[in-house]
This record gives structure tokens, C-alpha cells and sequence, in this order.
């Protein structure tokens, strides 16, 4: 979930036909979903690389240089959206690209906790559930903006239950935290797609238009990916 800088605004048809607004609705919105996918693909991608590769592996897990890499994309994030205002479009894009790779990286070790058809299959599991969820967010013409404080809360509980199980490492704390991270993120991927359709304007010119679908496609690809590896945790066969 984003706290974004711009105001969401509802859709305004002064000055333009509705057609036209709903057209550009549509543009914008698959402008968001296609960057959210290509960034999963390279995320998917970079996991995968770093896997196959000993080398590069052994020199990310095998040294300090793993927890650089897994704090590297929290402050991406935290950058990216503190200086998206004076950011050009061209400069986000390339921030979402080096983040989607970062976190390929991060996420390699998967490939060895997990049996390469149980994350096949979680993936499309994540897919479909992603993909009605995001689907109800934008159709429905019930207002979600009572699940922000609701989800955020979930969001805290989550972060200090694992923290908190580093210490316990406890099994069925484990299994409680990933269940309710589903549940959260299943709430947050139809929350924040009813978010990024309301700031959607039709006035916008192309430079904050292409920042909005940037920073709408980082907001929905971090509900995926954190929806896929709860998912994961919960019906993958780990190889430990």
C-alpha cells in the first residue's frame, strides 16, 4: 500500500467527452498492469539467473553481501516514492526496472528452499487470485478506502510477528503469520487497484501521467510478489 504524493482525484469530465475519458482510463491502467508484469518477468528472470549461476550465487548468500541485497529494494522503494515528484518519468522507469532486478536477486534463494514445481504452481495460483482481486478492485463501485487503516494495521502486525519469530522460530507462528499475509495482501491488491484507477485524471499531461502509471505498476507489483511468497510459504514443500 502507497501513500502517494499526488491527490487522488475523481475522474472529471469537464473539458472532455466521456469516451474519451474512459478510453484514457483504459490506456492508463494497462500502461500500469504491463509495467507491473514486465517487472515481475524480470524479478522471475534475475531469480532464476542468480540460482543457475554458482558463482554469483555463493557470492550473494555466502557473504554479508546477502543482506545488502535484501535491504536494497525496502530503500528503493522508500526512495522512489519520497522524490517522485522530482523525478522525470524516465528516471522512475529506470528506479522500477533496477528494482525488479534487485529483487530477482533477493529472491533467488527460493529455487533452493522450494521444489521448482510447487513455485511454478504457487505462480499461478498468485496469478489468478491477483488477477480477480485487481479485477474487483477496478469493477466495483463500492468505495474500499475504510480497508486503508484496517490493512495498515495488518501491515504493522505482520512486520512485528516476524520479527518476532526470528527469535521463537516457531512453526505455527510462522504458518499464522503467512496466512494473514495472504489475507492481507489478497485486501491490499483490490485496495490499492481502486486507489490507482481514482487518481487517474484526464488532464494530466504525459510526464506525471507516466509517473502515476509507474508508481501505480510499483504498488501492485509489491501486492503480488508479497502475495506470492505467503502463498508459497503456505503450500510449497520446503526442502528443508
Amino acid at each position: 500500500m502507497a501513500d502517494y504524493n499526488y491527490q487522488a482525484r475523481p475522474v472529471s469530465s469537464a473539458g472532455y467527452d466521456a469516451q474519451a475519458i474512459d478510453q484514457g482510463l483504459r490506456t492508463y491502467m494497462i500502461s500500469v498492469y504491463q509495467y507491473m508484469m514486465l517487472g515481475v518477468g524480470v524479478t522471475g528472470l534475475t531469480a532464476y539467473f542468480t540460482h543457475a549461476t554458482p558463482a554469483l550465487f555463493s557470492l550473494v548468500y555466502g557473504t554479508p553481501l546477502q543482506w545488502v541485497v535484501m535491504l536494497a529494494p525496502l530503500g528503493i522503494v522508500w526512495f522512489v516514492f519520497g522524490r517522485i515528484d522530482r523525478m522525470s518519468a524516465a528516471s522512475a522507469q529506470t528506479w522500477f526496472w533496477a528494482f525488479s532486478a534487485i529483487m530477482g536477486v533477493s529472491m533467488a534463494y527460493i529455487f533452493r528452499a522450494y521444489v521448482g514445481t510447487d513455485i511454478v504452481r504457487v505462480f499461478f495460483v498468485t496469478a489468478a487470485s491477483f488477477g480477480a482481486l485487481s479485477l474487483y478492485g477496478y469493477t466495483t463501485p463500492r468505495s474500499l478506502s475504510a480497508w486503508g487503516s484496517f490493512l495498515f494495521m495488518g501491515l504493522v502486525g505482520l512486520v512485528i510477528a516476524s520479527i518476532v519469530n526470528i527469535f521463537l522460530a516457531s512453526s505455527a507462528l510462522s504458518f499464522a503469520v503467512s496466512a494473514i499475509g495472504v489475507l492481507v495482501f489478497a485486501g491490499l491488491t483490490a485496495y490499492d487497484t481502486q486507489k490507482i484507477k481514482d487518481m487517474y485524471d484526464a488532464g494530466d499531461d504525459s510526464e506525471i501521467a507516466g509517473k502515476k502509471a509507474i508508481m501505480g505498476s510499483l504498488t501492485l507489483y509489491l501486492d503480488f510478489i508479497n502475495l506470492f511468497l505467503f502463498l508459497l510459504r503456505l503450500m510449497g514443500n520446503n526442502r528443508n
